[in-house]
């Protein structure tokens, strides 16, 4: 009986070592299938595949345009492309009209976007923000013969030709405007001009320059505001090293020279300060 008893205790004890051994080699193998690599944030991403895509208009002289030989140029366009540079990585430009710009942007069909994105309190709850590279003013622009609007104020019961969602619309709308949707400033200046709009606001640099472009346009800054607009490259929250190396780029930029030589170009002044 005894000797039963020990080979029957042996079996057990057999059993038990197999069971704990396939348990062991069991958990092993969850743990080793359990671990997966970190998700790449989307600065990692962007460096691997050696391409940052940048969310534009395309039609935002003198920041984002075609020039006549259908080349995408503009103050914005260089500045991207130099930041991209920076980046180690080649800028890959995604142009769309403002609203549907933004609305690619917020789908992921661009990593960030250079075009005059003004940095507001709205914006930033649901955005972050590069630091500024560019300073202006809003101006309001009128038709030549308008002699109705002289400020701010007499934008009450007015239409104003805007891109729905910039923050020229906004203020426009805070003075009591309603807002005739265009897909950018070109568009709004032909509804001033053709009296189809009352008025449309832009930033002063924008206006010299359509000007300078076009000195015969029958319009007008009737009034400036006294608060600077500060303007940034947009990014998606949750993407700190992004911004962080973006900022690193600009700051290099500007120490170098480069973007005060870039403004000059298009501007003969450095809008940067």
């Amino acid at each position: 009986m005894k000797k039963k008893s020990l080979l029957q205790g042996l079996a057990v004890l057999a059993v038990t070592i197999g069971l704990a051994a396939c348990s062991s080699g069991n958990s092993s193998d969850k743990s080793s299938d359990s671990s997966t690599p970190s998700e790449q944030t989307l600065y990692q991403k962007i460096k691997k595949s050696g391409v940052i895509k940048i969310g534009t208009e395309g039609t935002y002289s003198p920041y984002s345009y075609h020039n006549d030989q259908d080349k995408l140029v503009g103050y914005d366009v260089e500045i991207a492309k130099a930041v991209a540079k920076k980046l180690g990585v080649k800028a890959e430009f995604v142009e769309a009209p403002w609203d549907s710009m933004l609305a690619a942007f917020d789908a992921g069909k661009s990593d960030v976007v250079f075009n005059q994105v003004g940095i507001t309190d709205e914006r930033k709850e649901k955005y972050s923000f590069s630091d500024p590279y560019t300073v202006s003013h809003a101006v309001l622009i009128t038709n030549e013969d308008n002699k109705d609007i002289k400020s701010f104020e007499d934008l009450k019961g007015k239409n104003s030709a805007q891109s729905l969602t910039s923050n020229y619309a906004t203020i426009a709308e805070s003075y009591g405007a309603t807002i005739v949707s265009t897909d950018g400033f070109s568009k709004s200046v032909e509804l001033v001009i053709s009296n189809r709009a009352d008025a449309t606001l832009n930033d002063d640099v924008t206006f010299y320059d359509y000007k300078k472009q076009k000195p015969d346009a029958p319009i007008k800054i009737v009034a400036t505001s006294d608060e600077a607009s500060q303007n940034a490259a947009l990014v998606k929250k949750g993407n700190d090293d992004l911004v962080d190396a973006i900022n690193k780029a600009l700051k290099e930029l500007k120490d170098e020279g480069k973007i005060k030589e870039i403004s000059e170009k298009y501007f003969d002044k450095d809008i940067s300060e």
